[in-house]
């Protein structure tokens, strides 16, 4: 049986194979059960690696799809299986006929600013919503970025093939991966977090305006890595309005990086007053298929064209459309409304504090001192009684009308004689107190894993972790296995620091 008839899970009949590269094959295929075109994607074990070594990249893999499984966004290639069949994971995905992002420039060079503006808004905002959702891609580069017809923009393979990489990388001991758009911390050798993926995307959008990538290219993979660790990019010269955003987008420090939502923000409003090519889809015609994570070999970084096109001679600008005026008066109507509601507001408040002190009708005056106190609780339409204090006093316990916001407890942990204990006191709290656990961490090691509370307890009540051969390395480095939910074991090293008194984990990095 030829592989264009196999069927794999015996669901997913393969047609034709549309992509692929160092990290997996890309087909075509027919989901038999729900009669749909999918997107097939095998993924590929380096030939090099153990059976111990297969077995965990195999195992990281298939983690990682259902991890991006969870992510449902107009802007995202959706995950729809993930299936193992003949010792290989696949993924089975939406199907989008489109080229890479890599492709267009390769072929036509450096795309127009409010092309690139628009491209990245709808990324950001797919990215923005993969990191609420405590997922983060790790691999942004323009490979992995699809233009289709009528001007779809989606990013697809969420951290899986980079599963792939890191189990190469454990076992070479070398960096793999397109390192023209890794982070100054990634090249350093921390792992991929949310401030990471702001600033591959600006690394992607910076390749799209100026043609190529902003530290350059570089046929040594070691000197790339070098050169990326220093942090300094070559200032953008086509970038026009998207100057200011990309700067920011690819600050070195990630502790001051805006975050991926911030960037999405910032990005539609320079959308809103761009005008896209019309031309670009058209010159972009759509393949047999292309909706997986490496539609073509060898396609990042791009480097520049020998011959690029001359940019369009600039148009005047449009004269202001009927519908924009109705805006403009739509705008100034509620503008004026607000303004009123304000008023009255002012007028109220002024009114209740000039009558503050007059006695209501059984004498009693609006707030006579240590007589009322008015609090709230946390739960809507809970009124417990009033109680009386022993002064006499009424404390009056009023319901809130919407349920107070979630406040994380950030009582210092108790301190741990050794880093190493430290370590295993974290995972052994994380079991039963999650506020406890996350106040054992320091701020940088949030901002890159777990920038709010409520993303670590998501994936927290997703997953489980226990705690295994625990090592101190020297005074602030710690080794250990953590087997996740039962039976996906990874060995990460831990860089800890001691703030207050208390060892905090600082780093952690995978490998």
């Amino acid at each position: 049986m030829s592989e264009e008839n196999r069927r794999v899970a015996g669901r997913y009949e393969l047609t034709e194979r549309v992509g692929g590269g160092a990290m997996g094959l890309v087909w075509l295929a027919r989901d038999l059960r729900l009669d749909r075109v999918v997107a097939v994607k095998e993924l590929l074990l380096p030939s090099h690696l153990d059976e111990k070594q297969s077995q965990q990249a195999r195992r990281r893999a298939m983690r990682e799809a259902r991890i991006a499984a969870r992510l449902q966004h107009p802007n995202a290639i959706a995950v729809y299986d993930v299936v193992e069949d003949d010792g290989q994971p696949w993924l089975i995905m939406e199907y989008l006929p489109s080229k890479s992002l890599a492709a267009v420039i390769s072929a036509s060079g450096p795309l127009p600013v409010d092309d690139v503006v628009r491209i990245g808004a709808q990324l950001a905002t797919a990215l923005a919503a993969a990191h609420k959702a405590s997922v983060v891609h790790r691999d942004v580069k323009p490979g992995n970025v699809l233009l289709g017809d009528a001007g779809a923009v989606k990013i697809t393979d969420f951290g899986i093939s980079r599963a792939i990489d890191d189990a190469t990388a454990t076992a070479t001991g070398r960096s793999v991966g397109t390192p023209a758009f890794f982070s100054p911390e990634v090249a350093k050798g921390e792992d991929g977090g949310y401030p990471s993926d702001v600033f591959s995307l600006g690394a992607t959008l910076y390749n799209a305006v100026e043609g190529t990538p902003p530290f350059g290219i570089s046929e040594n993979s070691i000197a790339q890595l070098h050169r990326v660790a220093e942090g300094t990019i070559r200032p953008p010269e086509n970038a026009g309005t998207l100057t200011p955003v990309l700067l920011r987008l690819l600050d070195p420090n990630p502790e001051t990086r805006p975050t991926m939502a911030e960037a999405a923000e910032e990005l539609a409003v320079l959308s809103e007053i761009s005008e896209p090519t019309p031309t670009l889809v058209e010159e972009v015609p759509a393949p047999a298929a292309a909706s997986a994570s490496t539609p073509a070999e060898s396609t990042d970084p791009v480097p520049p064209p020998v011959a690029p096109s001359t940019p369009p001679e600039p148009s005047e600008p449009p004269s202001p459309s009927t519908e924009d005026e109705e805006k403009r008066r739509k705008r100034a109507i509620f503008g004026l409304i607000g303004a009123t509601v304000l008023l009255l507001a002012v007028v109220g408040a002024a009114f209740l504090y000039a009558n503050r002190d007059k006695p209501d009708q059984n004498g009693q005056s609006g707030n006579p001192s240590g007589s009322t106190v008015l609090t709230t609780t946390s739960q809507a339409g809970e009124q417990p009684p009033a109680e009386t204090t022993q002064s006499g006093a009424t404390t009056t316990t009023a319901s809130s009308s919407a349920a107070a916001p979630t406040t994380t407890t950030t009582t210092p942990p108790p301190a741990a004689p050794t880093a190493a204990q430290a370590i295993v006191d974290y995972y052994a709290v994380l079991q039963t107190d999650k506020a406890a656990s996350y106040a054992r961490l320091t701020e940088k090691f949030k901002q890159a894993r777990a920038k709010s509370f409520d993303d670590y307890t998501f994936f927290w009540s997703q997953n489980s972790a226990t705690v295994g051969n625990v090592v101190e390395q020297g005074p602030n480095t710690v080794t250990a296995t953590v087997t996740y939910n039962g039976n996906e074991s990874e060995n990460h090293v831990y860089t800890l620091v001691q703030q207050n008194g208390q060892w905090m984990i600082d780093v952690q990095v995978t490998g």
